[in-house]
C-alpha cells in the first residue's frame, strides 16, 4: 500500500468513525498531502508503509524546516497576506498533529509503527481567550441582525437562529444541522438533543423565550416534513453557514463593532454570561459540550482578564499609578 492510499484510508476513518468536522479533514487532508509531496523529494520517491516506518526523527524535521521556509518565502511575495508569529506557529502545530494522528491510525490500523513520531514537538502557541459580546449587545443582536433582512420569511430566520445561538450557546454548526424533527422532543421535556463534535449527543435545555421563537419560526417554516431541515435558505435547502456568518457581519459593520464579533461569539456570550451569573463550570462544560474541563476553563481566565481591566480602569488606588506614570513619562 502506498502512503497516499494510507492517507486516503485515514481520512475516510476520520469522516466516518471519528466523525470528525469537514474543516478538520480538509485541513489534514492539505497538511498530509504536502507531507507526502514533501517526502516524495526527500527520498527520491513515494514512501510506501515501510518508507513512512522507517523516517527519522530528522526527516521529520526535515519536512517541517521546509514548512518554515515555505511559509517565509510567501510572505514576502507582493500582495501576500500577512500571518503574525502566533498563527503561523498554529499552523505548524496544526500540521504535527495531524502527522500524529495519521501515525497514531497506522499503528492501531496496519501494523506500521514509528517511534519518531512522538518525538516532535508542538511549537507554542498563545492561549486564545473567548471574546464574547456585551450583555446588552447579546441580546440586542437577533432582532437587529433580523432587521437587517430581504423578506419576512428570512427575517423570522434569523431572529430565531441568531437567538437560538446564544439562548442554548449552540455552534453555528449544530444549530444549522438541526431538522423539524428534532424540535419535536422538545415540546414535552423543553430540551434539545444536539449532535455536536465528534458524533457527541448532548441535552441542551432552552429558554421559554427561545422556544417561543423556534414554535413561531416551525409554523412559518416553508417545508412540512419532519427530514427538512430547520433553517432554510431561499431555495429550500439546509441554509449555509456563510449566508449567517455574512448577515452577522453586515450587522457587526453597521454597527462599528470589532471583527471578532461572529456567530461563534454568541456561544462565548452564553457561557460567559453563565460564569458572569455564577453558574458552575462543570455545568457550562456539559451545557458546550466539551470533552475536557480545560477547554471550559478559558472562560475563567476570560472572567479574570475582564476583572482585572474593570478594577484597572475603576480603582483609585490604579488610577493614581496611572497618573504617576504619566508624569514620569
Amino acid at each position: 500500500m502506498t502512503g497516499e492510499d494510507a492517507v486516503q484510508k485515514f481520512l475516510a476513518w476520520m469522516a466516518v468513525e471519528k466523525r470528525a468536522s469537514l474543516l478538520t479533514i480538509e485541513a489534514y487532508r492539505g497538511d498530509l498531502a504536502r507531507f507526502l509531496a514533501f517526502m516524495t523529494t526527500h527520498l527520491g520517491g513515494p514512501p510506501d508503509m515501510q518508507g513512512l516506518a522507517s523516517l527519522s526523527l530528522r526527516d521529520l524535521r526535515a519536512w517541517l524546516a521546509h514548512e518554515v521556509a515555505q511559509a517565509q518565502a510567501q510572505a514576502k511575495r507582493p500582495l501576500a497576506r500577512k500571518t503574525t508569529p502566533d498563527q503561523a506557529a498554529r499552523t505548524r502545530a496544526r500540521r504535527v498533529s495531524a502527522l500524529r494522528s495519521f501515525f497514531k491510525y497506522l499503528a492501531h490500523r496496519e501494523g506500521v509503527e514509528n517511534p519518531a513520531v512522538s518525538l516532535l514537538r508542538l511549537p507554542r502557541t498563545k492561549k486564545t481567550l473567548p471574546r464574547p459580546l456585551a450583555r446588552e449587545a447579546a441580546l440586542l443582536a437577533p432582532e437587529d441582525i433580523a432587521g437587517m433582512a430581504r423578506t419576512p420569511m428570512e427575517e423570522q430566520r434569523n431572529a430565531t437562529l441568531f437567538l437560538l445561538l446564544y439562548g442554548c450557546g449552540l455552534r453555528i454548526s449544530e444549530a444549522l444541522n438541526l431538522n423539524i424533527a428534532d424540535l419535536q422532543g422538545m415540546d414535552g421535556s423543553g430540551v434539545l438533543r444536539i449532535h455536536g463534535k465528534g458524533g457527541k449527543e448532548r441535552l441542551v435545555p432552552v429558554l421559554p423565550v427561545v422556544r417561543k421563537a423556534l414554535e413561531a419560526w416551525r409554523k412559518r417554516h416553508p417545508a412540512a416534513t419532519a427530514d427538512s431541515p430547520l433553517f432554510v435558505g431561499v431555495r429550500g435547502g439546509r441554509l449555509q453557514p456563510a449566508i449567517a456568518q455574512k448577515a452577522m457581519r453586515e450587522w457587526r459593520i453597521g454597527n462599528g463593532l470589532p471583527e471578532h464579533i461572529t456567530p461563534h461569539a454568541l456561544r462565548h456570550s452564553f457561557a460567559t454570561h453563565l460564569m458572569e451569573g455564577g453558574a458552575d463550570l462543570r455545568v457550562i462544560q456539559e451545557l458546550l459540550g466539551h470533552a475536557s474541563l480545560s477547554t471550559t476553563q478559558r472562560y475563567t481566565l476570560a472572567d479574570e482578564a475582564r476583572l482585572l481591566d474593570v478594577w484597572t480602569r475603576a480603582h483609585p488606588r490604579a488610577q493614581m499609578e496611572r497618573d504617576t506614570h504619566e508624569k514620569e513619562g
